[in-house]
């Protein structure tokens, strides 16, 4: 009696360490991942020069990485449903790793184009089995370590992608892509070295109940995701546009950029926490109508004006996504979080592919402030549509 009772406070004092070890693993995979994802545009210029490609033959060379990872979020995450998550986060580290691999070896571009597919395999298992590791491992309190989780992905695309441009001056393209295969490969060991005998067999949480207002809450929920990224993406396309036009140079769209980034990452990591206080409608309500309101005022500022605005309109324009992300598991349709977190971001980043064509097209035939106050628009039109998410997370 008294070994079993020790065992069970043992076990007890185990678990918010487990739920550390999840988070980390799963916050070095995202970071991984994106990095890899926009370390991408950083090779662009040399592809295009060395294999003669004109625009659209880099955009499709993008797509078979963006298309392949957007595209297989859910066939991976039903062809892995049942499997540990964090088995799932070495192996998408070690195929995506295995893509860079194949792009280091001298083999053309026929090379490049497999490299990329492989790759683009990898890392479209990271999103929904990370995010679920992190669901089971937290349970009804992982709104905020899926904040911490989302701010993670924002770090590795700022790191990387700024590490793979100072090495291409330095190395050709093809040794830079080995070094990247083999830092998936030190992170896939450390994955493994995460893994407890325990938390490698299954989830350290029970799924989250079937919730109880069926598949329209989670229907509205994909839907306010998709607008919200649309948002960001529009007012993403045009940025370098309004800055050059009140005069900025090209490293004035950096800051820009970098001030914008700067204040996402610090709303992904915050705006959990707002959603613990206001509740998901009420932090949503608010951080979209502020940047609908901010994205207006910048079109009036002058240079500088816009520039200290940035970072604040960074924080609720990329910030809203944290509280979208912990939401998830709340509304999963039959309470299968895995295949949910599937469905969202597949919505999510095909939103993301598409918006800007959208705004661009309404940009070509009006004008670029017509575009820009369309990307407001759309924050704006979230707002009705979380007032009825309201009653579907009521009933959850």
């Amino acid at each position: 009696m008294r070994t079993s009772v020790v065992m069970k406070s043992g076990r007890q004092a185990a678990r918010p360490r487990e739920q550390r070890r999840g988070l980390l693993a799963a916050c070095l995979a995202h970071a991984l991942h994106d990095g890899y994802t926009d370390g991408l545009y950083a090779f662009l210029p040399v592809w295009q020069s060395q294999f003669g490609l004109s625009y659209a033959g880099l955009a499709i060379v993008r797509a078979l990485y963006f298309g392949t990872m957007g595209g297989l979020q859910m066939p991976a995450d039903h062809l892995l449903n049942g499997r540990s998550p964090r088995v799932a986060l070495v192996l998408s580290t070690l195929i995506a790793a295995s893509g860079f691999a194949v792009m280091a070896v001298p083999m053309g571009f026929a090379g490049l184009c497999c490299g990329l597919v492989l790759a683009g395999v990898g890392s479209s298992i990271q999103h929904p089995r990370a995010s679920l590791l992190v669901t089971e491992s937290y349970g009804t309190a992982a709104r905020r370590p899926l904040g911490l989780y989302n701010f993670s992905g924002d770090l590795g695309k700022a790191i990387l992608p700024a590490f793979i441009a100072l090495l291409l001056p330095v190395f050709a393209w093809r040794p830079v892509a080995g070094l990247l295969a083999l830092l998936g490969l030190v992170l896939a060991l450390v994955l493994t070295g995460l893994m407890t005998r325990e938390a490698a067999a299954g989830p350290l949480a029970p799924r989250q109940q079937q919730s109880r207002s069926g598949g329209s809450g989670f229907a509205w929920l994909l839907a306010i995701g998709a607008f919200d990224t649309a948002t960001r993406m529009g007012y993403l396309l045009f940025l370098p546009f309004l800055v050059h036009g009140r005069g900025g140079s090209s490293a004035t769209v950096g800051i820009a950029l970098a001030l914008l980034f700067a204040g996402g990452a610090l709303g992904k990591a915050t705006c959990g926490w707002l959603a613990d206080r206001l509740g998901v409608v009420g932090s949503v309500v608010a951080t979209e109508t502020l940047t609908s309101f901010l994205i207006v005022v910048t079109l009036f500022t002058p240079l500088r004006g816009t520039l200290l605005l940035l970072p604040l309109l960074g924080i609720v324009l990329n910030g809203t996504s944290s509280v979208l992300y912990g939401t998830v598991p709340e509304l999963a349709p039959g309470g299968d979080t895995g295949r949910a977190f599937a469905v969202f971001y597949t919505g999510v980043i095909g939103a993301g592919g598409l918006a800007p064509i959208a705004y661009g097209a309404i940009a070509d035939h009006t004008s670029r402030t017509t575009g820009h106050l369309a990307a407001a628009a759309t924050a704006l039109l979230i707002v009705p549509m979380v007032l009825r998410l309201g009653s579907s997370l009521k009933k959850a």
